[in-house]
């Protein structure tokens, strides 16, 4: 019986789906394999159900985003865990068996994130899962180093939800994808949560995906990607650090904010990215303080753990 669903998102993904689709099939435990189509205008979902007969489909008339596809994939699941997986992957044939044996060692892990290379570079890292810094970046860690960089298992901030293991009853505890992200930063924002109530995030060198990257988006910097990331990014951090955080980070907050600017500004893409920040502004006092993470004492430790990582990970950048 397996004890695994992969959950898939898609939207217009039919060039990479059937790869993904086939990779998994071939793998040496095969799980139950969940696709959420977000409205695909390409055939996508006509190929599931004609190729992929024992994948389950769930159709969305409009793009909907990630987090409310994986949330719909997650909920219609029952398995003991869950695996989000892009479209856009190839993975290898021992990939789910190397998570699920690293998930079960301790019943603190909440997540377990795999080794992505560049599918058209497999001599090159996409991601080691991710990490978040104090600046307010996110980002992959060994992004475009050497495919044998980062060989050991270790804990990290947050599993790239590109291709990551999940122990599926702790979200009723820490919540589902937050729906307000649409997509980007929403695994680092699950990440976050689970670091907040104690439970871990590991990184396996042993569970290896391929990943084309940007498939949806079309390149790695673009005006809606710009856009979203940046309004996301005032989001995350007003929903999970208690305002003395904050006021502990502003500084190293306002030196980050301000260089992405000047980044963003010399490649043209300066106006998204302000556009984006005022976005997550206005998010913050629409979303409602419902979505805010509350402090408790009980989890004090955990937050000292989080800013320990928040200025350690600015050197790591």
């Amino acid at each position: 019986m397996a004890k695994t669903t992969v959950v898939i998102p898609n939207y217009n993904g039919k060039n990479y789906l059937d790869g993904c689709l086939s990779s998994l099939y071939k793998g040496t435990l095969e799980p139950e394999i969940i696709v959420v189509d977000n409205g695909s205008a390409d055939g996508s979902a006509r190929l599931v159900e004609e190729k992929y007969p024992k994948t389950k489909l769930i159709t969305f008339t409009e793009n909907t985003g990630f987090c409310k596809a994986v949330n719909a994939g997650i909920k219609a699941s029952s398995t003991e865990y869950v695996l989000l997986l892009n479209n856009d992957t190839v993975s290898d044939e021992h990939m789910i068996e190397y998570m699920e044996r690293t998930i079960r060692r301790n019943e603190k892990i909440f997540s377990v994130g795999a080794k992505m290379l560049n599918l058209h570079e497999p001599d090159k890292l996409d991601g080691a899962g991710d990490l978040y810094c104090a600046l307010g970046w996110a980002y992959a860690r060994g992004k475009d180093k050497a495919a044998d960089a980062y060989p050991n298992s270790c804990r990290i901030f947050s599993a790239c939800g590109g291709a990551a293991l999940y122990r599926r009853k702790v979200f009723e505890e820490i919540g589902y994808f937050d729906e307000n992200h649409f997509a980007y930063l929403e695994d680092v924002d699950i990440g976050y949560r689970a670091n907040i109530y104690g439970y871990y995030n590991r990184y396996v060198p042993e569970a290896v995906v391929y990943h084309a990257g940007s498939a949806v988006s079309g390149s790695r910097h673009n005006n809606f990607k710009v856009k979203l990331s940046a309004r996301n990014s005032i989001y995350l951090i007003w929903k999970n650090m208690p305002l003395i955080q904050v006021l502990l980070n502003f500084p190293f907050l306002l030196a980050g904010y301000l260089t992405k600017l000047l980044f963003f500004t010399i490649k043209g893409l300066g106006g998204a990215y302000l556009k984006g920040l005022l976005e997550g502004f206005k998010l913050i006092f629409s979303a409602g303080r419902k979505n805010k993470v509350k402090f408790s004492f009980k989890n004090f430790k955990n937050y000292l753990w989080i800013q320990g990582q928040l200025w350690i990970n600015i050197f790591r950048r």
